[in-house]
């Protein structure tokens, strides 16, 4: 079921969007694959831990987060890659690593890699494990406003 947080913020924002349904799918390359999206727009996640805060790391689903840039960006050692226990509840209406790429609804900050920006179009999980949303790139930076940096492989 689509994250009802997110939902109402982008209606209320006027924002269009588009919800695709697919087959339950867990990682965010069988995600791609499922909803038929390609992989360099589909967003995945990444829950980090930054000086005892949590913050999200937003790359594009073939990539990885490589914690020393992290470390040079954020101007600290004390960066690490978060466990699911410790963040699941902060996500009520989200299935456990389903929750999407909007830190400013959960009052966090967004650090997304530029690969993603370079995007029209952007696609990540919408809160489960069966719901994509695909909108306009230029909509969800003006939304989220992340900070744009390199920090994946």
């Amino acid at each position: 079921m689509l994250a009802t947080t997110l939902k109402n913020f982008l209606d209320r924002q006027k924002v269009k969007y588009v919800t695709i349904t697919h087959s339950p799918a867990y990682t965010t390359p069988e995600v791609a694959e499922s909803a038929h999206i390609p992989g360099r727009i589909m967003a995945k996640t990444v829950m980090v831990e930054i000086d005892g805060e949590l913050a999200m790391a937003v790359l594009p689903s073939n990539h990885r987060v490589l914690v020393d840039d992290l470390c040079n960006l954020a101007g600290t050692e004390d960066v690490r890659l978060a466990h699911e226990d410790e963040f699941k509840d902060l996500f009520p209406d989200c299935e456990p690593g389903a929750m999407p790429p909007f830190g400013n609804l959960y009052d966090m900050p967004v650090y997304l890699s530029p690969d993603l920006a370079d995007e029209s179009e952007i696609a990540f999980n919408a809160g489960s494990h069966t719901e994509v949303i695909r909108m306009g790139f230029h909509d969800y930076d003006l939304l989220v406003k992340p900070q744009v940096a390199r920090f994946t492989s």
